[in-house]
C-alpha cells in the first residue's frame, strides 16, 4: 500500500471519528431536549385537568343555582 493510500486512509477514519464524536454529542443533546418536552408534556397535561375539573364544578354549581331560581 502506498504512503499517499495510507494517509488518504487515516484522513477517512479521522474524519468518521469526528463525525461520529458530532453524532453522539447531538444525540445526547437531543435526548436532553426530549426529556424536557416530556417533563413540560406532562404538566401542562396535568394544568388541563386542573381547568377541566374546575369547568365541570363551575358547570355543576350554575346548573345547580339554575334549579333554584
Amino acid at each position: 500500500m502506498a504512503e499517499s493510500e495510507i494517509s488518504k486512509l487515516e484522513k477517512c477514519v479521522d474524519d468518521l471519528i469526528d463525525f461520529c464524536d458530532q453524532l453522539s454529542t447531538e444525540n445526547t443533546l437531543l435526548r436532553e431536549r426530549q426529556n424536557v418536552l416530556v417533563e413540560e408534556r406532562a404538566r401542562l397535561i396535568e394544568k388541563a385537568e386542573l381547568a377541566r375539573a374546575r369547568v365541570e364544578t363551575m358547570l355543576v354549581r350554575l346548573k345547580t343555582m339554575e334549579m333554584e331560581a
